[in-house]
């Protein structure tokens, strides 16, 4: 039979039909590849509007970015002072000698500050990305998002990070203390921004389906009688 018969060219417009109105198709590994309804519905369901792929990345390179920032600044400034201490007692006499300390003194500043820069954005990538993958596998295992995930996985990332770094109980406690600022108020922006966009929260479901179905439950009985 020719390419170009009649049958061939139904089959192949059918297919190119069926291709544009999004239907799935198969990987060449025989995977099922979700349609574009199922793209914008995880875009549009997800925290912050965002898929965890999407999400969990992009909060650890912005965690870098902060952290590599403040770690900048904050190096820099301890190796001049540093720097500044270490040779206070043989300080130059000439003007080739305070060319030579202060580019000597620049050098310092720069390494201390990318050395300081990128080991604070490397901590505060990873524990980002620890807070922000456990949040995802509370709203997996759950089948909810709300704030109560997010404030539990913030509690379990200062509690790794306490026993990590073998604090004390005093620190401990207030380790958790500040974990649980930080999920009680990133996970409340959330959940407002998700009634925003007319997401579904937990708690806010549950409140519904048993306050709402109690109170509509008593108006059907009070119509019966």
């Amino acid at each position: 039979m020719s390419l170009q018969s009649p049958s061939y060219e139904k089959v192949l417009k059918h297919v190119r039909e069926r291709r544009y109105e999004g239907a799935e198709s198969q990987t060449r590994d025989g995977r099922i590849k979700p349609t574009r309804e199922e793209y914008e519905r995880l875009w549009r369901e997800s925290r912050l509007s965002l898929p965890p792929m999407v999400r969990i990345p992009g909060a650890a390179l912005a965690a870098f970015g902060m952290g590599m920032t403040l770690g900048l600044a904050h190096g820099s400034q301890m190796a001049g002072l540093r720097f500044r201490a270490e040779h206070a007692h043989k300080l130059p006499t000439t003007t080739t000698g305070w060319y030579l300390y202060h580019k000597s003194k620049n050098y310092h500043l720069m390494f201390g500050g990318l050395k300081e820069g990128f080991r604070n954005g490397l901590r505060l990538s990873l524990i980002t990305s620890a807070m922000f993958c456990t949040e995802n596998l509370f709203d997996v295992y759950r089948g909810s998002k709300d704030m109560f995930n997010t404030i539990a996985a913030s509690l379990a990332v200062a509690g790794g990070f306490s026993l990590i770094n073998r604090f004390s109980a005093a620190e401990s406690a207030r380790t958790a203390r500040k974990g649980l600022i930080v999920g009680f108020v990133y996970g409340g922006v959330q959940d407002l921004l998700s009634l925003a966009k007319g997401r579904p929260v937990g708690y806010i479901e549950f409140l519904r389906r048993h306050v709402g179905g109690g109170s509509s439950a008593q108006t059907q009985e009070e119509h019966i009688m």
